[in-house]
């Protein structure tokens, strides 16, 4: 980690675009502490992996636009030696069961109590509910996904990535419309008073939001021990992408984290590889045990770390860009992609993980690998298992997710 300009930066190199970012968040009166996470890049007005501390400030442009994305995992009673028997039927039947894509409605309507929060009552006017109700248990695109893991003892694991799809999608846009935000990856972020008009409802949306996102990632794990046939043994759950009123060097405020997680002694969370590379389940340090060193970097971190491995290629970059044509989002010849679907492939089988769906911007080669970020995060952070991925469903080649973030 290194101090700059006040701001605690995690990684090598550091992305530059990034850093200018969150320097440029961090100039709000508001902000009481800022830090970069190793897994960094450019995110819209927010850099992804940046945490910042608020006084009585809410920032809707620092969570983003999939308010809630996050992660569950969940260990289960299957051995890897059935999963891997069965993979192929396991993941045909994972992509026949589960929505995956911009869009998608659940085959399966979803009951769930989180529908009669009183907090719906104030965005009524954005008319959500009934898009909530048809998207909940969906997946979405982009880098959300369903894999099936085995740890070190190869004990079968179910992950799920996504947030509150086109729900929290909507609340983002209300919130940065209202409240007058520039639009673009270079502008200063919106930040609203916590105790404005806006401010409060924003709150009271982004954190049905939370629930929202919960609920969908335990329908989906659910579903998919179901498909398995397996017990649920233990969970780990978490937000990446979300605000949480903390206490912090003496003071009560708001940390807004964007695609970063939270790391308090004990607290355990999920973070992804690439689909080609391993996942962990880890939890923060108590900082009473640490050397002053990691603890002051737990302090600066603001009790955080890294939500995946991170980029090193953009998604235009690994894929190439695209044209609509026929009403559906296509290939250009004219800017072809950085990495092929075979050279995707090769990885995949040299890793013995079989894929549904997904484009090559989600290839492993787009990505850094875990265990090297997560060195820049050694002594806050401790890794209680490895998780290797066996079997990715994602949306698939033809899906283009126009989402912000």
């Amino acid at each position: 980690m290194e101090l700059i300009d006040g701001i605690a930066v995690f990684g090598d190199p550091v992305d530059n675009a990034a850093l200018d970012q969150i320097r440029r968040t961090r100039a709000h009166p508001a902000v009481r502490g800022a830090a970069l996470m190793a897994d960094h890049h450019k995110g819209y007005a927010v850099p992804i992996g940046g945490v910042v501390a608020y006084d009585n400030a809410i920032s809707p442009a620092g969570v983003g636009y999939d308010i809630a994305c996050g992660n569950k995992a969940v260990l289960t009673d299957m051995s890897g030696a059935d999963a891997r028997a069965g993979i192929n039927r396991i993941m045909d039947d994972i992509v026949a069961t589960i929505s995956f894509g911009v869009g998608r409605k659940n085959p399966e309507r979803v009951d769930h109590e989180l529908f009669d929060d009183p907090a719906w009552s104030v965005i009524k006017h954005l008319q959500l509910r009934d898009k909530a109700a048809a998207q909940l248990g969906t997946v979405g695109s982009g880098n959300h996904y369903v894999d099936i893991f085995t740890d070190e003892q190869d004990r079968v694991w179910v992950g799920a990535h996504f947030g509150s799809r086109g729900f929290g999608h909507g609340i983002a846009s209300w919130a940065l419309k209202e409240g007058g935000a520039s639009d673009g990856m270079d502008v200063a972020p919106l930040v609203l008073d916590a105790d404005s008009t806006l401010g409060a409802e924003y709150i009271a949306a982004m954190t049905l939001a939370g629930r929202y996102a919960y609920a969908g990632r335990d329908w989906v794990c659910d579903r998919v021990v179901r498909i398995l046939g397996a017990r649920k043994l233990d969970e780990v759950h978490n937000h990446h992408n979300f605000a949480w009123k903390e206490n912090h060097a003496g003071q009560r405020v708001w940390v807004v984290r964007k695609g970063a997680t939270p790391a308090f002694g004990g607290q355990r969370g999920f973070v992804g590889g690439s689909m080609g590379d391993d996942a962990v389940i880890l939890e923060g340090v108590e900082s009473s045990g640490n050397p002053r060193a990691a603890a002051l970097n737990q302090e600066a971190a603001l009790f955080s770390t890294v939500h995946g491995a991170g980029r090193v290629m953009s998604r235009t970059a690994a894929r190439g860009r695209r044209k609509k044509a026929g009403g559906r989002w296509v290939d250009d010849p004219a800017h072809p992609g950085r990495i092929s679907r075979e050279d995707m492939q090769r990885w995949l089988g040299r890793s013995g993980v079989v894929l549904r769906g997904a484009d090559t911007d989600e290839a492993p080669q787009a990505y850094k690998r875990l265990p090297e970020v997560l060195k820049h995060h050694a002594g806050t952070v401790r890794v209680l298992h490895t998780l290797k991925p066996i079997g990715v469903a994602m949306a698939g080649a033809g899906e283009f997710d126009p989402y912000k973030d």
